[in-house]
């Protein structure tokens, strides 16, 4: 399909796809498998507005299809992608982000979490930039969990805290 342009249909609703939007979906990915290197990097072209950045055939059907996907169906929300960016920071240790986003899970600030882990109770008193543990700050609860257990935690997971509940 050199110099083609394929029609990528959009779905009314972020992640819901109706039938035809499905069957459209499956038969671009399946086009991708007959589709020639060459191909497939002009498809890149098309749908990214770069040049590929290799000629690796996996890697070209795969992201294709992930974009292909993502055009029709809706990518991750700006919400999920800052969580994600702040996650990453966090357990790459990078403290590169001059605001700290708030997490709606987060109780209001001055209320104390109480954990007991081996026999011992811990306190955590929720501040307005972190969490104090014994007089020590840390940025998140996943951090004062490996603090008190020495193994990763889901810091809300931890301190029983469930995910903020939206409202439908």
């Amino acid at each position: 399909m050199p110099g083609a342009t394929q029609k990528i249909e959009t779905a009314p609703a972020r992640g819901e796809g109706t039938a035809a939007t499905d069957a459209s979906v499956l038969q671009q990915l399946a086009a991708l498998k007959q589709m020639k290197v060459t191909e497939l990097k002009e498809k890149w072209q098309a749908l990214f507005g770069t040049p590929a950045p290799n000629n690796s055939r996996s890697f070209l059907e795969f992201r294709l299809a992930h974009r292909i996907q993502e055009l029709t169906y809706g990518g991750p929300s700006r919400e999920t992608r800052r969580m994600l960016d702040l996650l990453a920071d966090e357990i790459e240790g990078k403290v590169s982000r001059k605001a700290i986003i708030a997490d709606s899970r987060n109780p209001v600030i001055g209320t104390r979490l109480v954990r007991e882990w081996d026999g011992t109770e811990h306190t955590v008193t929720v501040m307005k930039d972190g969490f104090d543990l014994r007089g020590r700050r840390f940025k998140s609860l996943s951090a004062v969990a490996r603090s008190i257990t020495g193994t990763q935690w889901n810091g809300y997971r931890f301190f029983g805290l469930r995910e903020a509940r939206r409202d439908r």
